[in-house]
Parts: C-alpha cells; sequence; structure tokens
C-alpha cells in the first residue's frame, strides 16, 4: 500500500490523432496564438487599428437633418448637413434628428377628443369678456441640440408657451376685433410673440405658422350673446341710414342755401344797375331840361305819344286832310291807364 502511494503521479495524456497528428484542441490554441512579429510589424499593426478606429469618427448628414455630437453624453456641437469628423467612440457620438417635418399641435382642444377642458380655453378678452378660443399650430426644430437638450419635455413647454402667448393676446384685444376683423392680426402677433418667448429660452424650436380656428362666446351664454349682438348690428344700421340721410339732405339744403343767396345778389345787383341807370338816364335828360326846357319837354311829349300810341289797335282817317296825315292812330282811352311814364311827362310839361 506504501509503494503505490510512493510512485510519482503521471500527467494526464491528451487524446491523440488516431492517424497520428495533433489533436483538435492543440490545432485551435495553436491558431489563438499570437504571430511572432518584430517591433516594426507591431507598430504597423497597432497604426493600421488606429487608422480604423479613427475612420469610425466619420459621418454624413443629410439635408433633412442636423448632426448633435455628443462627447462623453453631453452635447457640444451641432452640425449642419455635409460630410462632418468627430472624434470616435467612446469619446463622442452622433444623433441625426429630422428637422424639416412640419409639426402641429392643436390648442383648445382635449388630446381625446372630450369636452371636460371647456374651461381651460376661456379667455378674457381686453373690454373684460370671456372667449373659447382654439388654435393649431405648425412648427418645426430650428436647432436640433437646444430642442434635446436646452428644454425638458419641448412638446409640453411648446404647449404652454402657446397657450400663454395666446391669452396675452387676446387679452388685450376687444371681444368685437377678436371675432371679426382682427383674426389674422390676432394670430400673427400671437407667432411673433411666441416665437420671441422660445428664442429667448433656447428652445430651438421654429413656429412655421398659428391659424386661430374658432374664437366663440361660451356655450352657455351664446344665445344671449347673439341678441346682443344683432341689437348692435341693428343701431349700427340705423345710424348708417341717419349718417345717410344727412349726407343726402345737407348737402342738397347747403346748395339751395347757396342757390337762393346767389339769387339774391344777382337781383340785388339788377336792382341797383337799373335804379343807377335810370337816375343817370334822369340826370342826363334834367341836364338838357336845363339847356333847352322847350326842345327838350316837346321831346319828351312825342316819346311818350309815340309809346302810347304804339299800343293802339284802331286808326282814325281825317278827310279833311289839313296839316295831317290822312291816316292817324286811334287811342280808346277808356282801355288806357296812367302809368309812371305819364305821370312824369305832366310833371315835366307842368314845369
Amino acid at each position: 500500500m506504501s509503494a503505490m502511494l510512493d510512485q510519482p503521479e503521471t500527467p494526464p495524456q491528451t487524446p491523440q490523432d488516431p492517424a497520428g497528428g495533433e489533436s483538435p484542441r492543440e490545432k485551435f490554441m495553436e491558431f489563438l496564438q499570437l504571430p511572432k512579429l518584430d517591433r516594426r510589424g507591431w507598430a504597423l499593426l497597432a497604426g493600421l487599428v488606429v487608422f480604423v478606429w479613427l475612420s469610425t469618427g466619420f459621418y454624413k448628414v443629410q439635408p433633412d437633418e442636423q448632426g448633435v455630437v455628443l462627447r462623453f453624453g453631453a452635447w457640444v456641437d451641432t452640425t449642419q448637413p455635409g460630410l462632418h469628423f468627430h472624434l470616435p467612440w467612446p469619446i463622442e457620438t452622433v444623433i441625426l434628428p429630422k428637422i424639416t417635418q412640419i409639426r402641429q399641435m392643436q390648442l383648445g382642444v382635449a388630446p381625446d377628443g372630450g369636452v371636460g377642458q371647456a374651461r381651460e380655453k376661456q379667455m378674457l378678452t381686453g373690454d373684460e369678456n370671456i372667449v373659447e378660443a382654439d388654435c393649431a399650430l405648425l412648427w418645426q426644430v430650428k436647432d436640433a441640440g437646444k430642442y434635446l437638450f436646452n428644454v425638458a419635455e419641448p412638446d409640453i413647454a411648446l404647449r404652454i408657451a402657446a397657450e400663454s402667448a395666446l391669452r396675452e393676446v387676446i387679452g388685450r384685444t376687444p371681444i368685437q376685433s377678436a371675432l371679426s376683423d382682427k383674426r389674422r392680426e390676432v394670430a400673427e402677433e400671437t407667432q411673433e410673440l411666441l416665437q420671441s418667448v422660445l428664442d429667448r429660452e433656447g428652445s430651438g424650436i421654429r413656429v412655421v405658422q398659428v391659424q386661430l380656428s374658432r374664437v366663440d362666446p361660451p356655450s352657455t351664454v351664446i344665445d344671449a350673446f347673439n341678441d346682443v349682438q344683432r341689437a348692435r348690428a341693428d343701431q349700427e344700421r340705423a345710424r348708417n341710414e341717419a349718417e345717410s340721410y344727412a349726407n343726402d339732405i345737407l348737402p342738397r339744403a347747403r346748395g339751395e342755401a347757396e342757390r337762393i343767396r346767389l339769387d339774391a345778389e344777382a337781383f340785388k345787383a339788377q336792382t341797383v344797375n337799373l335804379a343807377q341807370g335810370e337816375a343817370q338816364n334822369f340826370t342826363a335828360i334834367y341836364k338838357s331840361y336845363v339847356q333847352a326846357r322847350e326842345v327838350t319837354a316837346w321831346r319828351l311829349y312825342l316819346e311818350s305819344v309815340d309809346a302810347v300810341l304804339r299800343k293802339s289797335s284802331r286808326v282814325i282817317v281825317d278827310s279833311s286832310g289839313k296839316g295831317v296825315a290822312p291816316l292817324a292812330p286811334f287811342l280808346p282811352l277808356s282801355e288806357i291807364r296812367p302809368g309812371p311814364d305819364s305821370l312824369h311827362l305832366r310833371e315835366g310839361l307842368g314845369k
């Protein structure tokens, strides 16, 4: 028994190929052994490994993308479309998000399409009225790095900022303007205000368009509001009709007054001119009468008789023919009424 313990142990023998060659295990271990290279060979091998490692740092950004470079997980740069290089993994990595896609967000509507958020979309106008506004927001990513790393949950932040901007603009706009002719201006002001807030916060978001889809009074008071609007429309219509009537009658009255004034001035000028002419005529006759009384009186007599007899429609015949023409006008004295000319004639002859 002790003799058996004293015998040296023999190492286990590896199985050999029955054909006398090496066993598969020996071949596998021989394959795993590194090749025997000199110093230059190891340097070339190391250079090849470094070259392959550095070549993994080249990346291409497509036209609809931006490259977000992360260094040990922290954002360090944003690259534009084209071929770029970054330090290979694990030092730096690249994220390539899409930025040209236009995204849409609906404000004032519950995500599930319900009506439980009616109070959330109610807004106070500039004249202290309440309206409900629904708004569609179109936006896209402007800077992918800022969008991913500057704002936590950017979609929620964008919704809150858009609702705040819309409430601010509605809050300084009268209800009539918000319901009618100022809807487009409200949308444009909301877009400008929202974009300024997003740029100030460095969100990396560009607001493409803001569309007001609905601006109405609350459904609980819309009937009364419509009655008020109809009353205001009737008031505006009555005011317009009154202004139209005033614009029609006043110019005509002013024109009629101007015509009467011009007629009066023309009558005044005519009367004054006639009076002045008659006065000048009388003065000229008087001067002639002073210089030759008999001749002037006889001329006045002949002119008066000529004027009177010119109106006669009958003639008489003097058969004697003594000192007169065979024909003479017949003057019916019963049809003659004394006029101002005859009175002047009598006064002149009396003198």
